[in-house]
């Protein structure tokens, strides 16, 4: 057996990352705009910065939705891929970083169910097969009660007006 030295490491391919980056990282990051917890599968809308023109004091926000078929976990070097279909049903993927300061917002409108971390099997499909199952799907019908919006007049105490 090898001593486990950098030599070893390089030879299997296994990168180390430096305990004191990673103490920096997590300090510096942990003070950063916190995003909400999304995954692989979700559909989430993305407000990305984009400079307008020459002028570096001018941006515009424009909006990016689609869905996370990638998602790199890390602090620093973390990102995550949204892939769309744009004009004439072409798919369009665009990777983000996380910490990126032009990542104005991520906002999760859909989450689903899928069974994989990377979900590039999407790019063979189209219509209706490229469809993701909803987390949520029929559970709030399930915990919905009819009536239980509107208070009956028993729980208010007032008269039926006639």
């Amino acid at each position: 057996m090898p001593e486990l030295g950098t030599t070893f490491f390089a030879t299997v391919g296994f990168v180390m990352k430096n305990s004191i980056i990673a103490q920096f990282e997590k300090r510096v990051f942990s003070e950063r705009k916190q995003h909400p917890a999304f995954r692989s599968g979700d559909t989430v809308r993305i407000s990305y910065k984009i400079q307008e023109g020459a002028d570096k004091a001018k941006f515009r926000i424009q909006q990016y939705e689609g869905v996370v078929i990638r998602f790199r976990k890390g602090t620093a070097d973390s990102s995550f891929t949204v892939r769309k279909i744009g004009a004439n049903g072409v798919g369009v993927e665009r990777c983000f970083p996380l910490y990126s300061p032009f990542v104005d917002s991520v906002e999760v409108v859909a989450s689903g169910i899928v069974r994989r971390s990377r979900l590039y099997y999407l790019r063979d499909l189209a219509g209706k097969a490229a469809r993701i199952r909803s987390r949520f799907h029929g559970k709030r019908e399930l915990m919905a009660i009819p009536g239980a919006d509107a208070p009956s007049q028993q729980d208010t105490g007032a008269e039926p007006a006639q």
